[in-house]
């Protein structure tokens, strides 16, 4: 089984316990507006240009074959990430996130690092994106980490049917739970979609005794309200398996990723 790739970090501190390889899969459902990842958005492949670390060698120019780029400018659509444009780029202005690989591929990176695992609790999380878009890939890679009693955690928008969930469920030790807003409107204001299936399945997976970690963005001006808070504390009250709540906040460190992906900045929000 294949999985769609654009990042692995090892030595991972703070996707959850000890020290662990978080592996990012492209492809999620939500488009949240103030997305840190959005390479992470299409389940496609894409080609990043960092203009700033341009130095119009040229290079590119030269080994293009579709007049994807010319002197001056690119023409994105014409774009058939074949990669040679990266091969030359020797300021690295240009990245292609998404990378195929099989679930054995990607295991034989995280066992690299089973010592480190084993001497800090840590061990694999996949991330995204949204994991479980790639549920087939993500229950092949755990059943092989899981045969040298490594520690697996999701970290996950919650977005997807449950079915989803239950093919991974018995191989994930943590889930790392994403928790926007608790208004369906104004969730769906933010990332596309409201949040019904979220919260069901987020009462789900407690049901099922499974250890959940809720994660929740802070973003100025929409869901950091009074309002907000004491309904998501009304929420999580009623969560059996929650170990952590975590408050992210918000930084718009992310918005060179937006131009250099050829995509609309939608940051900072603004509600």
């Amino acid at each position: 089984m294949k999985g769609n790739v654009f990042d692995i970090k090892r030595f991972a501190v703070h996707d959850g316990p000890g020290i662990r390889t978080t592996m990012f899969l492209k492809g999620c459902p939500l488009k949240c507006k103030w997305c840190h990842n959005p390479e992470s958005i299409s389940p496609k492949q894409q080609l990043s240009f960092l203009e700033h670390k341009c130095v119009n060698c040229c290079n590119c120019v030269n080994v293009c074959q579709t007049n994807a780029r010319t002197k001056q400018r690119w023409n994105r659509e014409n774009c058939i990430l074949c990669g040679e444009c990266v091969k030359v780029c020797f300021a690295e202005a240009l990245k292609i996130y998404g990378m195929e690989m099989t679930a054995g591929e990607a295991a034989k990176i995280v066992l690299q690092d089973t010592a480190f695992y084993r001497n800090s609790g840590g061990g694999l999380t996949v991330s995204g994106g949204e994991p479980l878009l790639q549920a087939e890939f993500v229950a092949e890679l755990f059943a092989i980490v899981k045969q040298q009693n490594i520690h697996t955690a999701i970290d996950t928008c919650g977005a997807v049917a449950w079915d989803k969930f239950e093919r991974i469920l018995d191989m994930t030790d943590l889930f790392l739970y994403d928790l926007k807003h608790t208004d369906p409107q104004a969730h769906k204001d933010g990332t596309g979609k409201d949040n019904i299936l979220i919260l069901e399945n987020l009462r789900r997976l407690s049901d099922r005794g499974k250890a959940i970690e809720v994660r929740i963005p802070l973003i100025p001006g929409y869901n950091d309200t009074e309002e907000n808070l004491q309904s998501t504390e009304k929420i999580l009250s009623g969560i059996k398996t929650l170990t952590k709540t975590v408050i992210l906040s918000y930084n718009d460190y992310a918005r060179t990723k937006y131009t250099a992906l050829g995509m609309p900045d939608t940051m900072p929000i603004k509600f």
